[in-house]
């Protein structure tokens, strides 16, 4: 080839890797934005969740918050690691979706979150600790105690109510009569 012919060569080879380079950073470009926009979209949406919902899944326990919202309320203490707690997990997740502005379902992995219990009388998981919408711990009715078993906690000098708990896994079923008999429709 001749040195004109390598010009001529260089020059068309310029003329079409220019625009195309050219495209190709219009496309990347594009295609940052469009990502940055879902990511953004994605976190407003998760923080817009969180703003209007209460998670299921807690790591701590602010009982003084949780009675603020006027509605009954259980929390279960237990982890993604054991079996009745395992089996119960679709039962909280239905009955939070559910009950959203009714009552207050949360989860607390006492294994990921060791302190989170340490004001709870828990000895075994899966528990549950029940209250009322006023904040006063549940008392449920003659019938449902003798078909579930409660644990009641009182306090050593007042002998006040401080705890209704049920240990161990439990049903939809019966916890629908529990937040039913708290007044959850």
């Amino acid at each position: 080839m001749t040195e004109e012919t390598k010009k001529i060569n260089k020059g068309i080879l310029i003329k079409i890797a220019v625009p195309i380079l050219i495209v190709l950073v219009v496309i990347g470009i594009y295609i940052f934005k469009k990502a940055e926009e879902g990511n953004n979209n994605s976190s407003t949406q998760v923080e817009k969740n969180s703003e209007d919902s209460l998670p299921l899944e807690i790591t701590s326990v602010d009982l003084e918050k949780i009675k603020s919202y006027g509605v009954p309320f259980v929390i279960d203490f237990g982890s993604d690691s054991c079996i009745p707690c395992k089996e119960m997990a679709p039962v909280l997740e239905t009955l939070h979706e559910e009950f959203q502005d009714k009552a207050v379902v949360h989860f607390v992995d006492v294994w990921k979150n060791q302190t989170a219990a340490t004001d709870f009388p828990v000895s075994v998981i899966p528990t549950q600790v029940f209250y009322n919408a006023d904040g006063t711990p549940y008392v449920p009715s003659e019938a449902l105690s003798k078909e579930i078993e409660f644990t009641f906690y009182n306090s050593k000098t007042s002998n006040e109510h401080l705890f209704t708990v049920h240990q161990g896994g439990i049903t939809e079923e019966q916890m629908r009569k529990i937040f039913a008999e708290m007044g959850v429709k």
